[in-house]
Parts: C-alpha cells; sequence; structure tokens
C-alpha cells in the first residue's frame, strides 16, 4: 500500500486575539502542547512572544487586530495564516468557548492542510486607510438622514410640510414652524455641517479615484456605478488576478445562494452574505439604479426584467440581487481586459 506523507509543521501556535490580553497555544509536530499562556496585545508583547522562536506556523482569526498583528509576526519570519471565523464552526459553536479552547483549537487547525484553512486575503495598509474614511463618510450620510427624518416627521406633526428635496439642500429649504423651532434649528445648523463634511469626503473619494485608482474610470462606464462604488470594489478586491474566474467573485461578495444538498432534498436558500458587507450593499443600490424605469437600456437592466416580470416583491427582489451579482462579475471582467463597456453587448451578439 502507498504511503503518502503529510507536510505537518514542526510547530504550530493558535493566537486568539483580544483587545489587551491575547492567549496563545503552542503545539510541536506531534499535537502536544509545549507552551501556552496569555500574551499582552502590543508590539512590545508579540515580540518578546514571537522574537526568538524558530519559524512556525501561526494562526489566527480575522478581526480588528489581524491586520497590524500578522504584519509584525510574519517580520520575525514565521508563517501566518489568517482565517475567516464564520468558516471556523468549532470555535463559534463551541459549547466550552473560552480564549485558552480557542487558541488550543486554532494551533491544532494550524497542523491542516492549508487548503481546508481556507486564509482571508488580508489587504494593505494604504486599502484599510481609505476604507476607514469611506466608511466615516456612510456613518455621516445615515446619522445626516436620521435628522432629515426626525425634521420631517415633526413638521408633518404640526401641519407643516417639508420640502421636496435632495438631502444636500434640506436644511437651507425647511421652513420650521415657529414652535419648532427651538427644537429643531439646531438640528438644521448640524445637518448643514454634516453636508460639508460629506462633500469634504466626496472631494477625497473623487481624489482617490484619479490619482491612486485610474482602473476605477473602467467601472464608471456602467449606469449606476458612481466613484464609491468603484473605489470600494477595487480596494475589497485589490488583485482582481488572484481569481480562478470572474464568475467567482460574486460568491466572494456573498451574492450566491446557499446550498444544503442532501439526497432529493435541495431547498432554494438565501444569498450566503459572507464577503464584504459594504461593497454587496452599494452593488445592490447600483442594481436598483440599473432597474429603475428611467434607467438606460442595457443587459443588465433586460436581465433583472426578465427575473422580475412576474411583479411580485419577491421576483424584484431577486432581481435586484441577480443584477447585483452579474454587475460584480462584469466588473471584474472589465478590470482584467480593460475593454469599453458596450450596455448592449450580449442582445447585439444574439
Amino acid at each position: 500500500m502507498e504511503q503518502v506523507s503529510v507536510n505537518v509543521p514542526a510547530r504550530s501556535i493558535g493566537l486568539d486575539l483580544s483587545d489587551e490580553t491575547s492567549t496563545f497555544c503552542m503545539v510541536d509536530g506531534h499535537g502536544k502542547v509545549v507552551r501556552e499562556g496569555p500574551v499582552h496585545t502590543s508590539e512590545a508583547g508579540l515580540r518578546r512572544l514571537f522574537g526568538d522562536l524558530d519559524a512556525s506556523r501561526v494562526v489566527l482569526e480575522a478581526c480588528t487586530h489581524s491586520s497590524w498583528v500578522a504584519k509584525l509576526i510574519r517580520s520575525f519570519g514565521h508563517q501566518v495564516i489568517v482565517i475567516n471565523p464564520r468558516r471556523l464552526q468549532l470555535i463559534s459553536e463551541s459549547v466550552s468557548k473560552t480564549d485558552r479552547n480557542d487558541a488550543r483549537l486554532l494551533a491544532r487547525v494550524a497542523r491542516m492542510d492549508l487548503g481546508m484553512l481556507r486564509p482571508v486575503h488580508e489587504k494593505s495598509e494604504k486599502s484599510h486607510a481609505i476604507r476607514v474614511q469611506m466608511r466615516a463618510r456612510t456613518q455621516l450620510v445615515r446619522t445626516r438622514t436620521k435628522l432629515i427624518n426626525l425634521v420631517r416627521s415633526s413638521m408633518k406633526l404640526f401641519g407643516a410640510m417639508p420640502p421636496s428635496c435632495s438631502s444636500d439642500c434640506f436644511y437651507k429649504k425647511a421652513r420650521l414652524p415657529e414652535i419648532l423651532r427651538p427644537a429643531l434649528e439646531p438640528v438644521l445648523k448640524m445637518l448643514g455641517t454634516l453636508q460639508l463634511d460629506i462633500e469634504r469626503y466626496d472631494k477625497a473619494v473623487a481624489e482617490h479615484c484619479e490619482k491612486q485608482f485610474p482602473q476605477t474610470g473602467i467601472f464608471r462606464q456602467i449606469h449606476g456605478v458612481g466613484p464609491v462604488l468603484a473605489l470600494s470594489f477595487v480596494t475589497a478586491i485589490e488583485e482582481p488576478k488572484r481569481f480562478k474566474s470572474s464568475r467567482t467573485i460574486g460568491a466572494y461578495l456573498g451574492l450566491t445562494p446557499k446550498t444544503y444538498q442532501s439526497g432529493k432534498n435541495d431547498p432554494r436558500l438565501r444569498i450566503s452574505k459572507h464577503g464584504d458587507g459594504v461593497v454587496r450593499s452599494l452593488l445592490v443600490t447600483a442594481a436598483t439604479l440599473i432597474l429603475r424605469r428611467s434607467a438606460p437600456d442595457s443587459d443588465l437592466k433586460r436581465y433583472g426584467k426578465r427575473i422580475a416580470m412576474s411583479g411580485t416583491k419577491r421576483d424584484k427582489a431577486r432581481a435586484r440581487i441577480a443584477v447585483a451579482r452579474k454587475l460584480a462579475v462584469l466588473m471584474h471582467r472589465l478590470w482584467l481586459t480593460g475593454e469599453v463597456y458596450d450596455p448592449l453587448r450580449s442582445t447585439q451578439t444574439a
């Protein structure tokens, strides 16, 4: 009988990260625990632990600290693998979940085949910084929406009609009744400040697209794709060639249905919602714009209209998701080829 050798690292380390004190567990090639304990989640603490160790395989879960921790540990010559915690249900669904048990499990998981670990893509510092800036913009937009809704509902309560205008100029056009001015004039002032800040963020996004990520111009040929979605897509994917096929981008962004097939039972499930939730949400918003009656004709629009032909609420939702998935595939393909976007290419070919 032919023997198959398994590449098991001589030393595997599991690191369960936390804000102040993390927990580590070190096992040898036979899976025996040789050392474990707490370590301070700081550069000095991690340097004391990993700085003098021989090259080892270190596994940790993706979290807010994982990016800089992985970079630091790699600088000491170790192999670092950052895994998606949603794919490691041995930890998330454990009935005896403690930091020590999590670190032990991560250390034993490190001895597995790398294909089983499904490492996550680690973004560059530049992409992280830009995405923080865009998340801050998103929070300001949401805050503006909540404040506008507050003013609108309050005006209607006293018989006044709020202005029919965009969010950008609402704070200028709102005419408050006398009784509401003491309560809502500070809110309108805050809306004005928020609008200025949002415009600064929009200007920064446009500059990033023009100077640092000129490839975003390829995506903006598509109706419904603006600079925010284009920049979010580029900073989320970073390396388009790491995908074997453009079709896999839908699954990467959580836009494909989950599967739970067993025997003859193969139910239709909701989308997985794995991956980058910000990009997924922006793609669905763009799909909504593409499917509007006023939107120009395109293959994407016709594809969505066929799915939503029955007119039911469920089919309209399915159409938005399907168009969002096709839009992600199209953007990835245009990125790879650099082609000029033809909105009716499939129709003309047929």
